[in-house]
């Protein structure tokens, strides 16, 4: 078994979490008190972030979708002209070739 990238990183948080752990019960009562209450402020605007990009992705798949709808509306109408001179007129050509 070799040892790859992902062994490393998980070797590496164990003993981050490890010596963090070991930290926290060395601290004072008011010291925990301090570190939770910091934790929890960055786990609040962590969520923050995350809704708020959850709610731009959605605008921006939305906006995406529309454009996109827009685009083919556009260029569908050409299409079939496009094949014909790509393509010419098969049916005529096919059956008199076999005839």
């Amino acid at each position: 078994m070799s040892v790859g990238a992902k062994h490393i990183a998980t070797f590496i948080m164990g003993a981050a979490a490890g010596i963090a752990l070991a930290k926290y019960m060395n601290m004072s009562d008011e010291e925990k008190e301090k570190f939770i209450a910091g934790l929890k402020e960055k786990a609040n605007k962590f969520k923050g972030e995350a809704e708020n990009a959850w709610d731009k992705a959605s605008d921006y798949f939305e906006e995406l979708k529309t454009k996109g709808a827009d685009a083919l509306k556009d260029h569908a109408a050409n299409a079939e002209s496009v094949l014909k001179d790509l393509f010419g007129n098969q049916k005529g050509a096919a059956g008199a070739s076999t005839k």
